[in-house]
């Protein structure tokens, strides 16, 4: 049984979907005025864990991650660069693509940019101002939270002792222009900073708040109410509790169903900062000569309910633990003829039992990597005294397979460099036959560099892989 713990209600609950074979879910994704830093991707990578096991489940996934490219800071930063915001965004979402890639991260089904739906957030405001959910002041169009009798239940808030301009994202003017200071911004009347960023619609001439967003693109792709909301801890409080309050005072439906939050990320025990030498984007760690693998490991190893404290001391102990993946699959793909074990199968079944229920339990990774190490000890048993065959090699690999379709973590990019590899070990066996040692040694060495080593055995040349 699938469980999750629910934010909103605060305990784990059995997880039911509203189709039973498909997942709507829906992930808060960047605000692209720069390159994503770690604390975001242990975000990104968490989600990328659950999609990968919801999908794992069987489910079909309809999963959508929005770009924030109209912001304070997205017109802030293009601004300064003298772009721009089209352009200026588009170069960080292109980048952010990027390092999903490099950090072997699925991308979402559907990844809508705010300014493509200008259209959907207007018609949105206008229903909540036609109920009287929402007025004007002076141009700027407020969502009025005393309007929603549930507001701040998934923050567990006390909504008479709310800070005032909460949501961190309204200039120090609004404070004195709202009915009530604990009110939020759905739209934004232009000012001469923003430049020619601006919209001419029927509710005036601006740009949308941040909170609006996330309602309007939600809503467009995955209905009034749909499965799981993912995002971390600091989201709760204003971003995701203003989401629930603007929507189901539109539709007058329940948002979402399942709410999941990661925690925080730290970095040698300490918040995150440029001040404090502490900050890191993915550039930083991979210009270091870190592997993409080690980092995203030790981000899922540890489970997203818990606070991370990210350490390149911690980082550069992975490579030994990957290596030991590397080492088992490459053993299983190159063992010769052996004798068939009917105690293969019991393994495979106990491990992949074992996986699974921890899984199951809200993601419980810590308990479900100690099932597959011990699944590898044992069959490591069999394979060291020839207990083994071919036939329980290929089932072994398949539930590994399997479990890495979850992980995302061991040999994931061997199939891309495989026709490389195997055109360079052709290359040197040319040159070994003309008796070319040193292009063949140079072939051999320039590999190792690139973390690909050569063997040479009676059945031909083998190549594996380390970190």
């Amino acid at each position: 049984m699938l469980r999750f713990h629910n934010t909103l209600t605060r305990k784990k609950e059995e997880f039911k979907p509203l189709i039973s074979n498909e997942v709507k879910m829906y992930s808060c994704g960047p605000t692209v005025y720069n390159y994503a830093h770690i604390g975001n991707f242990r975000s990104f990578i968490f989600v990328d864990l659950l999609r990968r096991y919801l999908k794992y489940k069987g489910f079909k996934l309809n999963h959508v991650m929005n770009i924030t490219d109209v912001d304070d800071k997205t017109i802030r930063d293009s601004q300064k660069n003298g772009k721009s915001l089209q352009e200026f965004t588009q170069y960080y979402t292109a980048e952010f693509l990027s390092d999903l890639k490099t950090l072997n991260v699925e991308i979402p089904e559907v990844m809508p940019k705010a300014t493509d739906h200008i259209t959907e957030m207007v018609e949105l405001i206008k229903t909540l101002k036609e109920k009287g959910n929402a007025y004007e002041r002076n141009g700027t169009i407020y969502f009025s939270i005393s309007s929603f009798k549930d507001y701040g239940e998934l923050a567990n808030l006390d909504t008479e002792n709310l800070k005032k301009n909460a949501d961190g994202r309204l200039n120090s003017s609004d404070e004195y222009e709202k009915d009530d200071a604990r009110d939020f911004a759905l739209w934004k009347p232009w000012e001469e900073s923003d430049g020619d960023v601006f919209w001419e619609t029927e509710i005036g001439k601006g740009r949308p708040g941040w909170h609006i967003e996330c309602s309007a693109m939600s809503t467009k792709y995955l209905g009034e109410t749909f499965d799981i909301h993912t995002g971390g801890v600091d989201l709760v409080f204003p971003h995701h509790t203003n989401e629930i309050a603007q929507s189901e005072c539109a539709h007058c439906k329940t948002f979402v169903n399942y709410w999941l939050h990661n925690e925080h990320l730290f970095v040698n025990g300490e918040k995150m900062s440029k001040s404090a030498g502490n900050f890191f984007t993915l550039r930083d760690l991979l210009e270091k000569g870190y592997s993409p693998m080690a980092i995203r490991y030790q981000f899922i190893a540890s489970h997203y309910r818990q606070q991370l404290n990210f350490t390149e001391d911690a980082l550069k102990q992975i490579p030994q633990t990957l290596q030991r993946f590397y080492d088992f699959i490459d053993k299983l793909e190159s063992l010769g003829a052996g004798e068939e074990n009917s105690n293969v199968s019991d393994l495979i079944t106990v491990a992949k039992k074992g996986f699974e229920e921890s899984m199951d339990d809200d993601l419980n990774i810590s308990g479900a990597l100690a099932a597959i190490f011990d699944f590898m000890r044992e069959i490591n048993k069999l394979t060291s005294k020839n207990k083994i065959g071919e036939s329980n090699a290929k089932d072994v690999l398949h539930l590994m397979n399997q479990f890495n379709q979850v992980l995302g973590v061991f040999d994931h990019d061997k199939g891309e460099i495989a026709e490389e590899v195997e055109a360079l070990i052709e290359q040197r066996q040319e040159a070994r036959k003309n008796k070319d040692f040193t292009a063949a040694d140079k072939i051999r060495d320039d590999l190792k560099e690139k973390g690909i080593i050569l063997e040479d055995t009676k059945d031909g040349v083998k190549w594996k892989k380390i970190n």
